[in-house]
């Protein structure tokens, strides 16, 4: 079919339209990710192929990519990369939870308690700044506690939209900037959180000395106690889930598996010895006996081997984390004796071993809460409708059930979203905290993928391997937003 002088000046006038888009996205976009795939099957190093060098490039197809399995580097730095990644639940908590408390009102209905809401505030305020002033803080430590308790009390006086403002302006403040901003406070010398973390432990120290040492380190029982009841409550969920038929075999396998999987790290890392032998002991008797009670009851309904493995999942990576934090804080308990005759100090952050992810771990959580999550969550809270609310009441249910049945079921978009986005962020960021807060460093504690591919590409000059590092990370992004998506998104239309 022919087309008209017409139609070939209209479709002429609006490709000039769409050119400068169009070669944007050919220039910067499509352009460099098909070089950087070629580059990734060559042995393109610049320390060898420059105008110095007369060696020409070789084709080397899949050599970068076997060496990039069996370099050692990559899998420590894709630990590093998962671990940081294990905040997201923490990020996702906190955004909810700041949307829910700024989607409420400050006023009231009556005057009487917004004053109550005023005066409680400020006895609030001074009384911190009282206790922090009988504890010999310094300067420093004042004027930010101070600025908090203003904030606190400067929202309630504004309502929620300067809280809501005040919440997101991290959001626009310039990154490297940030992150320079938290270097310093970090600093274990003069920095403004080690500075308030001291009278706190010196006062700690001497509670520590009072108390006999059996008292201290049966708290890591305690933790053991609630290691053991997390398992169990994993452990419940899934056999529950099962005889319903809303969990298939490959979610109850390998939500099991990751539920499990703490209990054989307690055998390595739990310094007490009969908690760590109990503990294995105590999840193989529990699964046990729930493998057993749930082949007993039988299936009352029946699914497909993949059904709920998204939910499955994501709930036992929840209790993961909850298990491996009982599982750091148990050790503490049980040193805390011996750190107190020492002389209890604050961390060293940025430049321990061991605190230097925590470290960003803490900042990260600091900037996503008032980030673009939670004008998601609170767009999401604005279109919950109300007659659920009202039929909810109408039925007595409290205010906690009420969320749980009500607002939790009507954000799973809003919430299959941000976690999708953060776990594509997680996999590929990273790159701008490493390098200016800590280099990577200690000892590679805080290099990331993407900073690893950095590194290689940029600092080594191996430009051929750190294109492989680049396809190989987006081959595993594609790979979990596929599972995401295909997992996930069920709950999403159900």
């Amino acid at each position: 079919m022919a087309w008209s002088a017409k139609e070939r000046r209209n479709l002429g006038v609006g490709l000039g339209f769409l050119a400068p888009n169009i070669l944007g996205f050919l220039t910067f976009t499509l352009g460099p990710l098909v070089f950087s795939f070629f580059m990734a099957l060559t042995n393109w190093n610049l320390e060898i192929h420059n105008m110095f060098h007369q060696e020409s490039l070789r084709w080397v197809i899949h050599e970068n990519f076997v060496r990039l399995i069996r370099e050692q580097d990559f899998w420590h730095y894709l630990g590093n990369t998962l671990f940081l990644m294990m905040s997201i639940p923490f990020v996702v908590a906190g955004s909810l939870f700041a949307a829910l408390l700024l989607s409420q009102r400050l006023d009231g209905e009556e005057r009487s308690v917004w004053l109550r809401l005023v005066g409680g505030s400020c006895l609030l305020v001074s009384t911190g700044i009282l206790i922090l002033l009988g504890m010999g803080a310094v300067g420093m430590t004042l004027m930010v506690c101070g600025l908090a308790g203003a904030i606190l009390i400067s929202g309630i006086l504004g309502g929620t939209t300067l809280y809501r403002t005040l919440f997101y302006t991290p959001h626009f403040t310039a990154g490297v900037a940030t992150y320079i901003l938290w270097k310093k406070m970090y600093n274990p010398h003069t920095g403004p959180i080690n500075n308030a973390l001291r009278p706190v432990l010196d006062a700690l120290d001497s509670v520590v000395d009072l108390l006999p040492a059996f008292l201290i380190s049966g708290g890591s029982y305690i933790c053991g106690l609630l290691f053991v009841l997390l398992l169990f409550i994993g452990l419940r969920h899934f056999r529950s889930y099962w005889c319903d038929g809303e969990t298939g075999a490959l979610g109850l396998v390998l939500g099991g598996i990751l539920l499990l999987l703490p209990s054989g790290f307690a055998v390595s890392w739990m310094s007490a010895e009969v908690l760590a032998v109990s503990l294995p002991v105590l999840a193989l008797l529990l699964t046990a006996f729930h493998v057993l009670g749930a082949r007993r009851d039988g299936r009352d309904f029946h699914c497909r081997y993949d059904w709920g493995l998204g939910d499955a999942l994501m709930f036992s990576g929840i209790l993961m984390v909850g298990q491996f934090f009982l599982i750091g804080l148990s050790n503490v308990f049980v040193h805390l004796p011996d750190m107190a005759v020492r002389g209890l100090v604050p961390p060293e952050w940025l430049t321990d071993y061991y605190w230097a992810k925590p470290s960003i771990m803490i900042m990260a959580f600091w900037a996503a809460i008032g980030s673009n999550n939670m004008l998601l969550y609170l767009a999401g809270l604005s279109n919950v409708p109300q007659e659920l609310y009202e039929a909810a009441s109408i039925d007595g249910a409290s205010r906690f059930q009420m969320f749980w049945n009500v607002t939790w079921p009507q954000l799973a978009p809003v919430t299959f979203f941000i976690v999708v986005m953060s776990v594509i962020g997680g996999l590929q960021g990273g790159f701008e905290m490493a390098r200016v807060m800590t280099q990577g460093g200690p000892a590679g504690s805080t290099t990331t993928l993407s900073y690893f591919l950095y590194l290689e590409g940029f600092q080594t000059g191996r430009i051929g391997f750190a294109s492989a590092i680049g396809w190989a990370l987006f081959v595993l992004i594609f790979a979990v937003t596929l599972f995401n998506w295909k997992f996930g998104n069920r709950y999403v239309n159900d």
